[in-house]
This record gives structure tokens, sequence and C-alpha cells, in this order.
């Protein structure tokens, strides 16, 4: 079913701004994120063309394009992107027009990019809008933050749309968000709202983990193939890479020995998984990678998580446990994600790891400019007398850190699922 369009209030000024402004937007975010829904939402109101590109040799593109922003105004039919694009200039301004997919074009045409900035150069008429979108964010970087791209530097806005929060999340699902459930099922769908589809207020996370996971023919059964193949992020050992990292292998070596290659052969692998946003480096926190080899790659989206770390390892099996098992799975997935949801709450938020040592919570004190925050993180609800055992036992931890010397005003907290309201 489609949901109500929430949130994006950021995202739909900087369109009006864009608007009044003219030249070029660009706009780009994974699959999914709901680029189409938001730029379809904002047309609407403020009118404009839209033409989602297609996987198809040039003649059936620009056919396509034609065909969904209308009439011309000439009798002449394009048989080339500079054709094209100097009949839309003809256009009386003010105009907006969208091209979505813009990876898929360039793709067919590599010109495309340097008729678009001669195209631009030339100079559009005040008020007249071009969008670009892309759904491949290493394709849409190289397009438009590459020095040596024919585009950089000719937007007047690049627009990133990410994943939305919790918050978004119950919003649009109707779902109350103080419920761990609720939270539960966001873990499993993260904030793309292509998921939330499939939420039903009235039904919990195990009728969730079936309809989009577990359930005949899933809708999420090769999600992660096509976020690769979006990223042009090619070949089995990219697959192998996530599994390793999804089942626990967070060091390079550790991923490295699970998938069966030469640590120094996954660099590139990795970096391309980094800069696609697919999986997240995290380093110990007051660290850089120029001061610490203590590096773990993480999964990002909780969902594409939940696919290498549960729907992978259990789905052959998944009917023959027992429900108290399922739900166990599910819950320690998303003590993960609540504890990412907890660090978004502290600006600078990261975890620290040394030897046998883990905080969960190292960040800036907002209340002290020489202070910091260290929390402990607990997926559960906490009762007075587990909360305060939770923090003797981090006021241990905090005694044989070494950080306690660099940081002597330490603000110590437990969070738990009373959070979330």
């Amino acid at each position: 079913m489609e949901l109500p369009f929430v949130n994006r209030t950021l995202e739909l000024g900087e369109l009006d701004a864009a608007k009044r402004r003219g030249g070029l937007l660009v706009l780009f975010g994974r699959r999914r994120v709901g680029k189409t829904r938001l730029i379809r939402q904002w047309l609407e109101t403020h009118g404009g063309a839209y033409s989602q590109a297609i996987e198809a040799p040039l003649e059936l593109q620009l056919g396509q394009v034609v065909a969904d922003i209308g009439p011309l105004d000439s009798e002449i039919i394009p048989k080339t992107w500079a054709e094209l694009l100097e009949l839309i200039g003809r256009r009386k301004p003010p105009w907006t027009l969208c091209l979505d997919e813009f990876p898929y074009l360039v793709a067919t045409d590599p010109s495309l990019p340097s008729r678009v900035q001669r195209w631009l150069d030339n100079g559009l008429a005040r008020r007249c809008l071009l969008i670009l979108s892309g759904s491949s964010t290493r394709m849409m970087h190289a397009q438009f933050l590459d020095r040596s791209a024919p585009l950089f530097g000719r937007a007047s806005k690049l627009l990133q749309i990410a994943p939305m929060d919790y918050a978004a999340f119950c919003a649009a699902c109707g779902l109350d968000p103080t419920k761990m459930d609720a939270f539960e099922q966001f873990a499993c769908v993260g904030g793309i709202p292509r998921y939330w589809e499939f939420v039903d207020s009235s039904a919990d996370v195990l009728a969730l983990a079936d309809a989009l996971y577990f359930g005949f023919a899933p809708f999420m059964e090769f999600e992660p193939q096509r976020l690769l193949r979006d990223e042009q992020v090619n070949g089995p050992t990219a697959l192998a890479l996530l599994e390793a990292i999804g089942r626990g292998a967070e060091r390079p070596s550790e991923i490295a020995s699970r998938i069966g290659i030469p640590q120094t052969n996954l660099s590139r692998l990795l970096q391309q998984l980094l800069d696609a946003s697919i999986i997240h480096r995290e380093l110990p926190w007051g660290q850089s990678v120029r001061t610490t080899k203590r590096i773990l790659y993480r999964v990002g989206d909780p969902a594409t998580r939940f696919w290498f770390a549960v729907y992978s390892p259990h789905r052959s099996r998944w009917r023959s446990y027992p429900e108290a098992e399922r739900r166990k799975l599910i819950h320690d997935h998303a003590s993960t994600v609540f504890e990412d949801h907890c660090r978004a709450r502290f600006p600078g938020a990261q975890r620290f790891w040394q030897g046998d040592l883990e905080l969960d919570l190292i960040a800036p004190d907002p209340e002290d400019p020489r202070g910091v925050v260290v929390g402990e993180v607990k997926w559960r609800r906490l009762s007075a007398a587990e909360r305060k055992r939770v923090l003797s036992e981090l006021e241990a931890k905090w005694e044989r850190s070494p950080l306690r010397a660099q940081h002597p005003r330490a603000r110590l907290i437990v969070l738990d699922a009373t959070t979330l309201a």
C-alpha cells in the first residue's frame, strides 16, 4: 500500500530554493530511499516535466524522454541529445525538467555530461531548472564531484536524500514509537520508505519478517544484488565480503580469512563499498585511520544488515525454529540498530574498544564543553535495580579505560528501551 508522504521538509525547501535560482540541481540517494516520490510530490505543487530513464539504446531513451515531457513545439523529432537539449531550451520560461536515473543515460552515451555542460554554459533562461537524479551514489559522485568531470561545479546544489529516521517511520506506519516491537520492525526495514509499505500496524515484527524476507518469493530476496548492481560493484567477492561481515567478521583480517583471499586484496573492494555507503568503517573514539589499526567494518543500512545477519544464515531453517528463537534473532539484530539510534542522539558519538574493554558510546558532552558522555546501551527495559547495577559496571569499565586520564570530566549514562519515549 502507498503510505502518506511524511518528513522531507528540508528537502522540499531546497527544491523550492532551486526553483527560485534556476540552473542545475543534482539529487541522489540509494534506490528505494524515496527520491522519485519526493520529486513527484514537489512537482505536483510547482509544475514541471518528469522522465525516468530506461536502460535501453539511445534511440529508445530519447523517445522515452520526448514522450514523458510532452510537446516540444517543433516538428523535429530529436535523434541526438544535442537536438533534444536545444528544443528544450527553446521552451517558454520558466520551466522545470527532471531526468531521473541519469546514470542510465550516461551509460548509453558517455558524451552526455559534456553536452549538458555546454548547454548549461550557454545559459538557461532565468528560473529554468534542470534536475538530474540518480540512485548510484558512486556514479553520481563520479559525474558531479570528480574535478575532472565535465559537470563538476555546474550544479547550484547537490542534494543527497538520506534514509529517514525512526520517528518518520512510526508516523508513516501508524506505530507507537514507545513500543519495542515498533523499533524491532524499524530494524527490519530501516529508513527506506519502499520497505515500509510492507508494515501492517495491526501485526507484529514476526509477520513483517515473513512478509519481507521469509515468505514465498519475498521482496527482499535479491535486494543486495540489486544494490551492488546499481553501484557497479560487481563480482561474487563483493557479496561474499558482505556475507562475512554480516556473520560477524568485522576486522579486515577476519574478512579476508572467511572469504579466502589475501588481506592486501581487500582494500579496493572495501573502498568501493564504503563509497557506495553499503558498509561503514568504525574506529575507536578519538582515533583516526592514521593512528590505529583497530578498524571494524559493518553493514550500514539496518535492512541490508538484517539480510546478511539474519535472513541469509537462517533462511533455510527459519520455519523450523520455535517462535522464541525467531524472536531472539530479530531482537539481537535490533540491539545493534538501537545502539546506532542511541549514538545518533549525540553528535560525534562513537564506540571505544581496546582488548577486553568495550564502551558503547563516547561523545562530547553537550552540557559541558570540556567533558564527555560515556554511555552503556541495553536493548531492554531496565528496572531501577538493574539500571543501578549497569551504571556501577559502567563506572568500573571507565575506571580502567585509558581514556579516563585524558577526559577527567565524564558524565556516565545508561540508555535502555525507555529512551524510545
